[in-house]
């Protein structure tokens, strides 16, 4: 049996090798992640990477190693400021707008000592907000709010209809923003179709009312190799383009989402036996060629993906209807990868 330092070397370039290209699938991973995490300052991230993946290649020296570990991690604590400071300001936003909500349903309750107590209660919910870290405590303590903000406004309808509807007026633009929110929280940043965390709340809300559905999921085939000849911005656009056509396919009641990287979802209210025709369609409307641009010039890229399909049945839960589909789909990539072979 040869020993490990023998290996070594022996397959010392080999190694090294390895080593450099899995170096590089980090780095690149690393910029993929903090575009997902936190696009507004993700895409920086990411092409600041760029030229450091580059960078390491089989004439690396142990310096420029070193040198590109500490140029990494600079980047990633510069990423991370910036993420903290992006949601601090939008938080901020968001407790901006109530706390103004608040002082004018203060001022409104003192024309009435019977509601001047509830709203100095609510107005100090809305100040404590500004020491919450956490999303899900704020928007949880900002419904609440609002819930009690509203009841004390009906309270006061008959005595003051005027000041009531300058209210009701503040309380829509705060619902709108609150609407907005909400929306872009379910929404993948790049392609504009649902998260992954909104379908999930779909399927689970069609399993609550125990209503009929099946579930696809889509892989696109050789998208890596798009990345990796046209450049990420390329690849960008395609998968953009891709979920436009693919969300054209199906009705308003279904639900498109991006499922992470270049693997897609659809949630329709239809059984197994009406699952071929949605399949097919895909295949002939979606499926094809795609125009791309790689720097000043246009390319055209065949599109196409491997397609897994499973339908709800009592019992299933979120878990194993998924793994059903993905399933479906890894044998529609293989029977793919044979046909080709």
């Amino acid at each position: 049996m040869i020993s490990i330092k023998k290996y070594i070397e022996r397959n010392g370039e080999e190694l090294f090798r390895a080593a450099l290209d899995s170096y590089r699938s980090v780095v690149a991973a690393i910029g993929e992640s903090s575009v997902l995490a936190c696009p507004p300052v993700g895409s920086a991230l990411r092409q600041n990477l760029l030229p450091l993946q580059a960078a390491l290649s089989a004439e690396s020296t142990p310096d420029l190693l070193q040198e590109t570990g500490q140029r990494v991690e600079a980047e990633l604590t510069q990423w991370g400021s910036g993420a903290a400071g992006y949601f601090k300001q939008r938080a901020g936003e968001v407790k901006e707008l109530l706390i103004i909500l608040a002082r004018t349903a203060e001022a409104t309750g003192e024309r009435d000592q019977r509601y001047s107590r509830q709203f100095q209660e609510f107005t100090g919910r809305l100040e404590a907000m500004a020491d919450l870290h956490d999303l899900v405590l704020i928007r949880d303590s900002l419904v609440k709010s609002a819930i009690d903000l509203r009841t004390c406004a009906h309270a006061m309808a008959e005595e003051s209809q005027k000041s009531v509807a300058r209210l009701r007026e503040d309380m829509s633009v705060y619902q709108a923003r609150l609407d907005d929110a909400e929306r872009l929280a379910g929404q993948d940043p790049l392609t504009r179709l649902d998260n992954r965390r909104r379908v999930e709340s779909s399927i689970e809300y069609r399993m609550a009312q125990q209503k009929a559905f099946s579930v696809l999921l889509l892989d696109l085939n050789a998208f890596k190799q798009v990345n990796d000849t046209c450049g990420h911005l390329a690849g960008d656009e395609l998968l953009k383009q891709f979920s436009a056509e693919l969300k054209s396919g199906f009705r308003a009641t279904d639900v498109v989402g991006r499922w992470g990287g270049d693997e897609f979802i659809v949630v329709l209210d239809a059984g197994l036996q009406d699952i071929n025709a949605h399949i097919e369609r895909i295949s002939r409307w979606v499926f094809g060629d795609y125009t791309i641009r790689v720097g000043d010039a246009s390319r055209k890229v065949a599109v196409s993906a491997a397609i897994g399909a499973a339908h709800w049945q009592a019992g299933d839960s979120l878990r194993t209807l998924l793994d059903r589909a993905d399933a479906a789909m890894y044998r529609d990539k293989r029977a793919a990868a044979k046909s080709r072979a």
